[in-house]
């Protein structure tokens, strides 16, 4: 029997051991090990940097539509509630109006009203 097989793990033969460490000196186990100093360790190339800074903008723009969107609805809803606000409001008026003046005068003060605000936009 050749020694180098026998001192091989059986299960794995290409397995990478983990390497156990013993405990801190200081009594701080709860704390990761140190790791050696890379000062290059963070950087990434140019054209990635370059691709990501595309893609964020690419993502903000769509970011900057979808609340546009939203906004506009938003706003269309409001204009919505204002619109039939001033309709209910004009149709209680000109309903007190005609309890004091007859039913086709007031047909006609609306009919002229109608008119001015037509030729005011």
């Amino acid at each position: 029997m050749p020694t180098a097989l026998a001192s091989a793990p059986i299960g794995a033969p290409n397995a990478k051991i983990p390497q156990v460490t013993g405990l801190r000196k200081n009594g701080k186990q709860w704390h990761e090990g140190r790791k050696a100093f890379r000062p290059t360790a963070g950087q990434t190339s140019y054209t990635k940097r370059v691709a990501k800074q595309a893609h964020e903008a690419e993502v903000k723009k769509l970011e900057g539509e979808m609340k546009a969107e939203k906004e506009d609805e938003r706003q269309r809803r409001i204009q919505a509630i204002k619109d039939k606000r001033a309709a209910k409001e004009e149709k209680e008026r000109f309903a007190k109006m005609e309890e004091k003046m007859h039913k086709k005068r007031v047909e006609r003060l609306r009919r002229r009203e109608k008119r001015n605000k037509v030729l005011k936009s």
